[in-house]
């Protein structure tokens, strides 16, 4: 029996999560199912140019973990392209690397990257510095695991 696979860091959730060709209704499409640490691999490789040690380490894997992950995305892309199907993109094993705050006092939201968490959580606003500190729901706090952000409806969901 294999090993479960290892959860990994993501620092980007798309929000866009449907692309289809145009010009052709989407009952009479196949699609392609991109996994979140499938685009975060392409993001970290392809759009922001790191080399595949600097991606590994971003996402917290081996490099062959980090090439194996981006090789099946880009063939998941090429038979979308190519073929003329649409893109979906959805759920995964992953954890977002920063986590997301609000503050109670002005509504505030920033984000904080899971490393400088190990001190404590934030205890006051950067902003105005209340001490009104709470997490704030939806990715980036709390989504380990399975999940999603649904289109139409805006929201982030676990698939249990």
């Amino acid at each position: 029996m294999p090993r479960p696979s290892k959860c990994r860091r993501v620092g980007f959730v798309p929000e866009m999560t449907y692309f289809k060709p145009a010009g052709v209704p989407i009952r009479a499409l196949e699609e392609v199912c991109l996994s979140v640490e499938e685009v975060e691999a392409i993001r970290l490789k392809d759009l922001e140019g790191l080399d595949q040690e600097e991606g590994a380490q971003k996402m917290n894997v081996s490099r062959p973990t980090f090439q194996r992950v981006l090789a099946a995305a880009r063939a998941k892309l090429a038979d979308a392209l190519l073929n003329g199907k649409a893109i979906r993109i959805e759920g995964g094993n992953f954890d977002m690397a920063t986590r997301r705050f609000r503050c109670g006092r002005a509504g505030h939201e920033w984000d904080v990257p899971t490393e400088s968490m190990a001190a404590g959580l934030p205890q006051l606003c950067p902003t105005c510095q209340s001490p009104n500190v709470q997490p704030a729901p939806g990715p980036g706090f709390g989504m380990r695991g399975r999940g999603r952000w649904r289109r139409g409806g805006g929201r982030w969901e676990t698939q249990e």
